[in-house]
């Protein structure tokens, strides 16, 4: 399989993804409950103007807006029936856009979970998930969609669905967690843990990563344990805007340009090769974080304290205490049963 990403990688040394999908949305009239994968047909002009907006903001790879197009998170706007359609025309028109960039621009296929639980914690074969996977990256291959980017994961189970999926296609493949519950994703994977995921599958990923969670700080404690467990792994980290705040009824990111300039610069010297925003960054964000890769060269590896004292406190635990905390409370118990 092709693999465009290593190949603009050793052009450029490190590639700068995009921002948020669904929170510009929101910012360009998406209303709350309102799937944003339909916009791909009825309102194909936003989403074009999305990517546009990326693309201005200097973007190498966009995403397209498919995040929530496989059949069990369709079905919930009674769309299950248009999988392939609605994906293949979020890649189309992620396409267009970057076909007319005047340089290279990756578009990558947006895939992120189901939804549902698979066997035995909930009803979902692992089978039933891979042929959910099979139909949505069918669509966004035949739109032009150059990678599988499975993001915002939690279970290993079904990030190794998706990449077995991509395989079957036959298309390469990126995949991120999203590391939220102290350190951990929800299902409870570490940081370091991240690139063993698809191990034994016929074809192994591009990269690796992390995106969302929680801040700034907290996935860049995250990218150091990833890079830390294997430093020649392509990484990618993607991660929210600052902080969110409820204002009102409605969620807004403390992240100003300047911080998110700065975490494009830590990320670096963290290791990342693939640096991106996720929920509330916008072109503005975006551009700011394009100038300061133009204009930084790598520099010392970060600590945890490095990056809490240059970009904020983090909200959750390190992996690496939680770990230890755990193990601590594992001899607690045995101690107290004996």
């Amino acid at each position: 399989m092709l693999n465009p990403i290593d190949a603009l990688l050793a052009e450029k040394g490190v590639l700068l993804a995009d921002g948020a999908t669904g929170t510009n949305l929101f910012a360009m009239g998406l209303q709350a409950g309102e799937a944003p994968e339909l916009l791909n047909e009825i309102a194909p002009e936003t989403i074009a103007k999305l990517h546009q907006g990326f693309v201005d903001a200097g973007a190498d790879i966009i995403l397209t807006n498919s995040f929530g197009g496989t059949r069990h998170r369709l079905k919930l706007h009674h769309a299950q029936d248009r999988v392939f359609g609605i994906n293949r025309r979020a890649a189309e028109i992620a396409r267009s856009v970057a076909d007319k960039a005047g340089r290279k621009v990756i578009v990558a296929g947006s895939v992120g979970p189901t939804g549902e639980l698979l066997v035995p914690l909930g009803a979902l074969s692992y089978e039933e998930a891979v042929a959910a996977f099979v139909e949505q990256i069918e669509g966004l291959k035949a739109g032009g969609a150059e990678v599988a980017w499975i993001e915002t994961m939690s279970a290993p189970g079904e990030i190794r669905a998706a990449a077995e999926a991509a395989i079957k296609v036959g298309l390469p493949y990126t995949y991120t967690g999203s590391f939220d519950t102290a350190g951990r994703t929800m299902m409870g994977l570490l940081p370091r843990d991240i690139h063993g995921v698809a191990e034994g599958l016929a074809d192994a990923p591009v990269a690796v990563g992390a995106n969302c969670g929680v801040g700034a700080s907290d996935i860049l404690a995250s990218l150091l344990d990833m890079t830390d467990a294997r430093p020649e792994a392509t990484v990618i980290v993607k991660g929210n805007c600052g902080i969110p705040e409820f204002r009102g009824s409605e969620i807004h990111y403390s992240g100003t340009p300047e911080l998110m300039a700065d975490y494009a610069r830590l990320a670096v010297d963290a290791g990342a090769k693939i640096v991106g925003g996720c929920c509330g960054t916008s072109f503005e964000h975006l551009a700011a974080m394009r100038r300061a890769l133009d204009s930084h060269s790598k520099g010392a590896r970060p600590t945890v304290e490095t990056v809490t004292g240059r970009i904020g406190p983090m909200r959750n635990k390190l992996a690496a205490a939680n770990t230890a905390e755990t193990a601590e409370g594992r001899r607690e118990r045995r101690r107290s049963r004996a």
